[in-house]
């Protein structure tokens, strides 16, 4: 929002359902009445031409009859309208349109009035040219430099420069490299025509090299080049600026040198006539015109620049002087003079709102009252001043830096999670020969003010996956709700890292100064039950990955904890209870009848982090409902590494594959077409030729690359699935490093963004590379042991490594210095490393007697891990 408004002069809303654009909007005096003053004249895609001759209005006033001079509707479209001497034998102005296959020029004469309805005026067909090509833009100018005339050159989508001499054909030009057609213009005081190529180049061609250049009629005629009589087109300068262009101007004085102005996407340019660039602004938001114009301090240039925020800025070279708000979303803007006023900021939007307005601001009329001369005293203000300043003090360590959000939102985003999983399999995918299971999860959207263009999108990570993930909803009144539903479901045979989603809900809320609505987002979490990614089996007996979690609690029944997956039985206590994933694996929870000890053992490392978690989760829940406050889960190690480095070695061996297999790809590519090219110069040769097994070279390489792209998605598949696993055991590694080491929120939330730092795995970065960089910032920062460790700078460049030789060894370096005391931490006072030394035992195999089976039905457990698998290893990062 804006201080300063753009004060109305006059306005108009031009027709009904009309488009316009920046080529619509022309200011001129027209009619050549020979008084200064110019007229508006606006032109429409329906072909409607208007011209108006405005008169103050009071603000909200609309226009009065005598403003509209002249109203016609043409027969085709309106492209672009221009007013220079395009008529030989005069020299009196006259109106130029640009029609998609017709180019017209019209003279615009007046009748004076003897009636209090005014003047008359009529639009009078001068000729016209038919065009060949479709039309895009125009610019006129005395090209050559002409006298007393003006020149009309035409760009077409195709990319061909039509030049007109008033009534006559003059030539037309290819233009070199041509894509897609840019923004066209004009410099008379180098006689050159500058446009934005799809290279997103500045270029800039003299007119005497356009004339001087092969005809394009006449381009492929041997003939023709066999005379020599045509030259190859080349731009006189081209000037990289690395985006697509909106428009370009050109400001040129008597006084000073010409600059070329060009309005990107993005940024702002400012290009001397050389082609050397004179400044750059960059800018943060999206523009939609601008227009240079002289400013009054030498040396300086002043631009107004319109945005899609309604918003007017003023700048001086590259700093901002003024900005004022607009009703409307400017595509054209102009300057004109209008009855000895001057510099009146003309404005028009896609929607034909016209208006004409200053800058500035009205003048107050209140005038302050006098006050009258009293005594200082300056004891009494150094108490106030005191007061004052100990009120900011306490303020500035109360108050947060960014605003606080407010309890009452505009609009309240709720997820229920159905308990139960659905009867009707709501599913579209199948995990083998059976329809993999659903839930349902029910949003409900409470609105406390009007909301519109409401759209749901549902985010679960895969192998889940959500049906519908995108609801287009009904605007939202104030005080209504509505309720949304949608079912989640496993996608494939592969146990997900995350049991949860993310809802999120985009709107608009209308406001005064923005009618459209302004965008905001609200959105929500959802926990989904373990039952739909895993149902009870019998437990098993011997299985080779095993953790142990102990508590400060006395043993409890694991049917009070899982009562979803064990039947009700007249057992007091059950000691073990079996988990069937959807991967195939199974998990098995047992709990020890002595001590209060449990352990999770499974086939697979990576699929205990599921049972793990909501183990840990409903043991806290559980002693929170019997008042238990001092409740603490631990884990006495040693930490599985081996099991871990697996796991990630899978995944990098996935990421050499991708990268072996895009090396062939493009080898085989290239091959492909080098082929190709040959096989195309021997079938366009007029003398035949044997193709030299080229046709046979040819299929056997499109072969390779059919089988390469298949073995590529396949790989890319178990990629996918590879990271998967790799965030399911990362998810455990952090459990039981924050079990081990009893870590607080604070550190286990810097663990979870040093190991988990993407979403999904890329080609230009991937999972390895970013964690090894993050743990070695740990180790030379909060975790270092010596100044020198400080010292040392971490790489700015992340690459694929060669091996993973170097993140085990930083993964397991910083297992043992936490161990020996080191804590995260992101302050600079933590660098520190506090020197406690664990005891020996905190790092060995714990005794598992206890977890022995009374009835005998299941055998002995083994230990958790061997000593094999906490090898020291060196104290110095690489």
């Amino acid at each position: 929002m804006s201080l300063f408004k753009a004060r109305e002069w006059w306005s108009a809303t031009l027709g009904h359902d009309e488009e316009f654009d920046q080529g619509c909007l022309c200011i001129a005096d027209i009619d050549n009445s020979g008084k200064g003053q110019d007229k508006i004249i606006v032109g429409s895609y329906k072909g409607f031409l208007r011209i108006f001759s405005p008169r103050p209005s009071k603000p909200g006033e609309s226009m009065v009859p005598q403003d509209q001079m002249l109203e016609v509707q043409l027969k085709d479209s309106i492209i672009q309208i221009e007013v220079g001497k395009y008529v030989s034998g005069t020299e009196l102005l006259h109106l130029a349109a640009l029609h998609p296959r017709k180019l017209t020029v019209f003279s615009v004469s007046g009748i004076a009035g003897t009636v209090e309805h005014g003047n008359q005026y009529q639009l009078r067909l001068v000729y016209e040219h038919n065009l060949q090509r479709t039309a895009c833009n125009m610019v006129s100018g005395p090209f050559g430099g002409v006298k007393g005339r003006d020149f009309i050159c035409i760009q077409s989508m195709d990319g061909i420069l039509m030049f007109f001499e008033q009534e006559s054909f003059s030539f037309s030009r290819f233009l070199p490299g041509f894509l897609l057609p840019g923004p066209l213009s004009y410099n008379p005081r180098t006689d050159a025509f500058i446009t934005v190529s799809s290279l997103r180049q500045v270029e800039n061609y003299k007119y005497q090299t356009l004339a001087v250049a092969t005809d394009v009629d006449c381009r492929a005629e041997s003939e023709q080049q066999k005379l020599g009589s045509g030259k190859r087109l080349t731009a006189d300068w081209t000037l990289m600026i690395g985006e697509q262009a909106m428009d370009i101007c050109i400001l040129s004085s008597a006084q000073a040198a010409s600059f070329v102005f060009v309005l990107g996407e993005r940024n702002f340019f400012c290009i001397k006539a050389n082609g050397q660039m004179r400044f750059m602004k960059k800018l943060e938001y999206n523009p939609s015109c601008f227009l240079p114009y002289a400013s009054v301090i030498e040396g300086t240039i002043n631009s107004l620049v319109g945005n899609h925020n309604n918003m007017l800025l003023v700048y001086q070279d590259v700093t901002l002087r003024w900005a004022a708000q607009l009703p409307h979303v400017p595509v054209a803007l102009r300057v004109a003079n209008f009855q000895d006023l001057k510099g009146v900021i003309v404005t028009l939007s896609s929607t034909g709102d016209l208006q004409c307005s200053y800058l500035g601001t009205d003048p107050a009329l209140f005038q302050a009252p006098r006050v009258e001369a009293r005594d200082i005293n300056y004891e009494e203000l150094d108490v106030e001043m005191k007061e004052l300043q100990q009120i900011i003090r306490e303020m500035a360590k109360t108050q947060d830096v960014l605003p606080k959000i407010t309890k009452d939102e505009d609009l309240s985003v709720t997820a229920i999670t159905s308990p139960n999983l659905d009867t009707e399999l709501a599913a579209y995918s199948k995990i083998g020969s059976e329809k993999s299971p659903s839930i349902t999860v029910k949003v409900q959207l409470k609105s406390r003010v009007a909301v519109l263009n409401l759209k749901l999108s549902v985010c679960v990570l895969p192998p889940l996956a959500a049906s519908p993930e995108q609801v287009v909803l009904d605007s939202l009144g104030p005080g209504s709700s509505s309720a949304v539903t949608f079912h989640v479901f496993l996608a494939g045979s592969l146990s997900p890292a995350e049991l949860g989603g993310d809802v999120a809900v985009s709107y608009t809320t209308a406001t005064e100064l923005n009618p459209y609505g302004v965008p905001r987002v609200a959105q929500c979490k959802f926990i989904l039950p373990l039952k739909l990614v895993c149902s009870p089996t019998p437990p098993s007996k011997s299985v080779p990955c095993r953790i142990t979690i102990d508590t400060n609690k006395p043993p409890v029944s694991l049917q009070d904890i899982f009562p979803d997956f064990v039947e009700k039985t007249e057992e007091e206590q059950v000691h073990a209870i079996g988990f069937q994933l959807v991967s195939g694996s199974r998990v098995t929870v047992l709990a020890s009848k002595t001590s209060q000890r449990y352990r999770i053992q499974g086939e697979v490392f990576e699929d205990l982090w599921l049972i793990t978690k909501e183990l840990v989760e409903r043991f806290e829940k559980h002693f929170a409902n019997q008042g238990a406050k001092d409740f603490q889960c631990s884990f006495t190690g040693p930490i599985p590494l081996a099991e871990y480095f697996e796991i990630i070695d899978r995944h990098f061996e996935l990421r050499l594959n991708a990268e072996k297999y895009q090396n062939l790809l493009a080898e085989r590519a290239v091959q492909f077409r080098a082929i190709q090219r040959r096989l195309l110069t021997r079938f366009k040769d007029k003398t035949p030729a044997p193709l030299q097994n080229l046709d046979t070279l040819m299929d056997a390489t499109y072969r390779q690359v059919i089988v390469l792209g298949d073995a590529a998605e396949e790989n890319e598949s178990a990629l996918c699935q590879a990271f998967t696993r790799l965030k399911s055991a990362t998810h455990l590694f952090l459990l039981l490093l924050r079990l081990w080491q009893s870590l607080n929120k604070e550190q286990t939330d810097i663990l979870e963004a040093t190991f988990l730092p993407l979403l999904q795995d890329t080609s230009q970065l991937g999972w390895e590379e970013c964690v090894d960089a993050a743990v070695t910032h740990h180790l030379r920062t909060c975790l270092s042991r010596s100044p020198k460790e400080q010292a040392l700078n971490l790489t700015s460049q992340l690459a694929l490594p060669r091996d993973t030789v170097r993140l085990r060894k930083h993964i397991s370096l910083l297992c043992d210095r936490m161990a020996k005391g080191g804590r995260l931490c992101l302050s600079a006072e933590g660098s520190a490393p506090i020197p406690v030394i664990m005891p020996a035992g905190g790092c060995e195999p714990i005794p598992e007697s206890d977890l022995e089976d009374s009835a005998g039905e299941l055998e002995s457990l083994a230990e958790i891990s061997s000593q094999r698998h906490h090898s020291r290893m060196a104290d110095k990062p690489d």
